[in-house]
């Protein structure tokens, strides 16, 4: 999939998948799917890591998992969240931190927020760096909101969120992650848009949906929001599986003969007074 495709959904009206991946394996079960993207998210700090939240990654980071993602699939279209203040502050730091993910196999980048993002969005763009933005909750600002909330709950905020909508699409973004809002306001920032809308928390209006992998697979116990479905429960399923294993060699039953391998027998001949002898 290429980031023109997105808009090509949109206008068809398919809906778009897009999952985040962190590594190798995971990313070559993804390849044989229909996901269209594997976002490479800051969210790695605390699903791979085990941080309290995304301002913990940095940009060698995201550039090793996407290094890794990209060895496991060449179908999906690949992007890197540009991570906590990896970019802020220059142009330079800017593209060195974009160069980076680029040349580690992402085919576009993330970035959170609107003030002070339009002309590095403009930037890249005409750089040759595909942007796809992100509004509502956004995780990096998270100390700034006072934790994980719902935005855009009133008329006003409802309104700012357009109006950020409007100055990413303006700016150049190809599409737009909007995260945690009423499903109503992503509905109508959808329909307002002509660049799809990338929703996780914002209903089922929006152009296409976004999960964390570990969430879908329902190995986080201890995380579970609203907006996430889990599609098995990974977390027993696998705790059963590796327990089923100490059990097996705790009792002796792994490895079996089947898992073990044996010796090459030798050729035995008899020399001329009798005596059987080996040869190789």
């Amino acid at each position: 999939m290429k980031t023109t495709d997105f808009i090509k959904y949109k206008h068809q009206g398919k809906k778009i998948t897009v999952i985040t991946c962190y590594d190798y394996t995971f990313a070559r079960i993804m390849a044989e799917t229909d996901t269209h993207c594997i976002l490479i998210g800051d969210s790695v700090s605390m699903a791979m890591h085990g941080h309290t939240d995304t301002t913990y990654a940095d940009i060698d980071m995201i550039a090793l998992h996407t290094k890794a993602v990209r060895r496991g699939t060449s179908d999906q279209l690949i992007i890197a969240d540009l991570p906590f203040m990896s970019y802020r502050g220059s142009l330079d730091r800017l593209i060195n931190s974009v160069t980076k993910l680029i040349q580690s196999g992402a085919h576009a980048v993330k970035l959170e927020g609107v003030e002070g993002n339009i002309e590095y969005i403009k930037h890249l763009v005409a750089s040759g760096v595909p942007v796809m933005g992100h509004i509502g909750l956004t995780p990096q600002f998270v100390n700034v909101f006072g934790g994980y909330k719902v935005q855009g709950k009133t008329e006003d905020q409802a309104k700012t969120l357009l109006e950020q909508a409007y100055a990413l699409q303006d700016a150049g973004c190809f599409s737009i992650v909007l995260e945690c809002v009423p499903s109503s306001v992503a509905k109508e920032i959808s329909t307002s848009l002509s660049i799809p809308t990338i929703g996780i928390g914002a209903g089922v209006d929006t152009d296409g949906q976004v999960l964390v992998l570990q969430d879908l697979l329902g190995m986080n116990t201890d995380f579970k929001p609203k907006f996430v479905k889990q599609f098995m429960d990974g977390h027993q399923l696998i705790k059963s599986a590796i327990q089923e294993y100490c059990n097996e060699v705790y009792n002796g039953s792994f490895p079996s003969q089947t898992h073990s391998f044996a010796s090459t027998p030798k050729n035995r001949t008899k020399s001329t007074c009798g005596i059987e002898k080996e040869t190789a």
